[in-house]
């Protein structure tokens, strides 16, 4: 089972549960289930089920889902429980840990959580939270091992076998004089393996990677992957060992970290913040909000088709006066609707990967201009060439390659434009864009297109045609009628028809004309629909076979 099915299924019963009451069942499955699993599920559920689900676990798995949840998903669980399951939750928590969520909380909340803690664990907390934001100070945790440099091995251990179960790792050992003055660290390996009888000064390494509490966060987990460590130590001014940075919390710094860095990089670090938010709104938040950040824009986009639609009934002679003008009204839109796409989603990845700055727009909205232009030139060489293969309009095929280059232009910019103008107006540009870029995207390109038509193909449009002659049908039989020698020939006859006889005058708008005889090649000619000869131009002239007749 795919784990997306897997999930599913788990919201499906869990909602069941919840449901029917029946939490006897649920606690059951839920303490059956991984913790990895459960921690997989959770997010999906809604906050309320959340907390239901959270109830029902044992303590030790309640502690280690909530360790490993980020610190919005802490912050908004731990203010849906009581006070007292707050605080049991709170006093759970490594200080680190405890620290960092305690700082997205509100200072009232945060002070009521602290004065609830037990003294030593209060003390603990009040010590990292003294230290400045985002140094190693107040990242690390005072949870490790240390043991005087004096000690015999065997000490050491017995003193790590008592302590183990209250530290957060026992894998290095920190030595320190009489003074807390860290002197060096062992590993619990080398300690194990090494002769009980002996000191521990004569196992340690003395040469240290260390740093102070006053080191920037960044540095500290930058020091840890370089040098491959587990943890390392942090000292006060005075050089006394005062906590250790584990890697777990490194690795979450380098996250956080990279991400601020490539939201500066765009200029977008005062905006990351809302873009979360606004992210988790419309991937986790109940219909109504979603509607309320989604449907105005596409409203914008609704009244955008409509006004479209009103642009084509204005062109309504156009399209008369030359039909296969509207063949190509889907083609200029989907065309400049891709590329607004692609600009769009260019401008996006761009942003997020620092690539594009919001600070220094000119320069990137500028190659994407050029972009655009050269593609909408390509593109509009090629229809132009299928038009002049397929139809042979020359005319035809300049006005759909211009329209194609202009339209892709347009959109191509405003697919960088319109995110980028969106965000500097604080609207959600992912809600935004699309349709703002599809309605203005439509309505231009219609002018630009019906506007290249009335400039290149007015003749087509507007000219004074004399009708010189016609095609008719009488009784299924089909003439060509000359208008000036009043004569009509006949060109077909429908298929149905047997056994036929021609008549020798017929009359047409209360004018008769004289049947001559047949027109050349009437037999290897098809006729389906009659039309006007203007000017010696035939408009749309078909042919369906005709039959063996006479004329009367």
């Amino acid at each position: 089972m795919s784990k997306e099915n897997k999930i599913e299924n788990f919201n499906k019963v869990v909602l069941e549960s919840i449901k029917s009451k029946d939490m006897a069942s649920l606690k059951t499955l839920l303490n059956s289930t991984s913790e990895v699993d459960i921690l997989d599920m959770i997010e999906e559920l809604s906050l309320e089920n959340q907390a239901i689900v959270y109830r029902l676990l044992s303590k030790e798995k309640a502690l280690f889902i909530f360790e490993r949840l980020d610190t919005v998903n802490q912050e908004k669980l731990i203010r849906s429980f009581t006070e007292e399951v707050a605080i049991s939750i709170i006093e759970e928590l490594e200080p680190d840990e405890r620290v960092r969520l305690l700082d997205e909380l509100p200072a009232t909340f945060t002070k009521k959580m602290l004065l609830a803690l037990s003294p030593d664990e209060r003390e603990m907390t009040n010590l990292l939270m003294g230290y400045k934001s985002e140094t190693a100070g107040r990242i690390m945790t005072p949870e490790y091992v240390r043991v005087s440099r004096s000690l015999t091995v065997s000490d050491a251990l017995e003193k790590i076998r008592e302590l183990a179960k209250e530290k957060e790792t026992i894998y290095t050992i920190y030595i320190t004089d009489d003074a807390r003055k860290l002197e060096g660290v062992v590993s619990l390996r080398d300690l194990w393996i090494a002769d009980p009888a002996k000191k521990v000064e004569s196992v340690m390494q003395k040469v240290v990677a260390h740093v102070s509490t006053d080191t920037d966060q960044e540095e500290v987990a930058r020091l840890l992957q370089r040098l491959n460590l587990l943890a390392v130590p942090v000292v006060d001014k005075e050089d006394r060992l005062v906590g250790i940075v584990t890697v777990d919390d490194a690795m979450d710094v380098l996250e956080e970290e990279a991400t601020e860095d490539i939201m500066d990089a765009a200029g977008l670090l005062d905006v990351a913040g809302k873009e979360t938010d606004r992210s988790r709104v419309l991937t986790k938040g109940s219909l109504p909000r979603i509607w309320l950040v989604r449907l105005p824009f596409l409203l914008i986009a609704l009244v955008g088709g409509i006004a479209a639609g009103f642009i084509i009934e204005g062109f309504e002679e156009v399209l008369e006066a030359v039909v296969v003008v509207a063949f190509f009204i889907p083609v200029i839109l989907d065309m400049g609707g891709s590329i607004g796409s692609q600009s769009s989603t260019v401008f996006a990845r761009g942003v997020v990967l620092g690539h594009i700055s919001v600070k220094n727009f000119a320069k990137p909205f500028l190659k994407e201009l050029m972009v655009g232009l050269t593609i909408g030139l390509i593109s509009g060489a090629l229809a132009a060439v299928a038009i002049l293969v397929w139809l042979d309009f020359p005319m035809l095929a300049l006005v759909v390659g211009l329209a194609l280059t202009l339209t892709m232009t347009l959109a191509a910019t405003l697919g960088f434009l319109t995110p980028f103008v969106t965000m500097k107006l604080k609207f959600d540009q992912a809600a935004a864009s699309a349709p703002i870029i599809t309605t203005v995207k439509d309505i231009t390109g219609l002018f630009i297109y019906f506007g290249l038509v009335a400039i290149f193909m007015n003749s087509y449009l507007y000219a004074d045609y004399e009708i010189t002659g016609m095609y008719a049908t009488v009784d299924g039989i089909h003439f060509f009628v000359d208008m000036e020698e009043e004569t009509a020939t006949v060109i077909g006859i429908d298929e149905n028809i047997i056994d036929v006889v021609i008549p020798k005058i017929i009359t047409i708008g209360g004018e008769e004309f004289e049947v001559i005889g047949f027109h050349d090649g009437v037999f290897r000619t098809n006729f389906k629909s009659t039309s006007l000869v203007i000017d010696d131009h035939n408009v749309g002239v078909n042919f369906v076979r005709p039959v063996q007749c006479m004329i009367s």
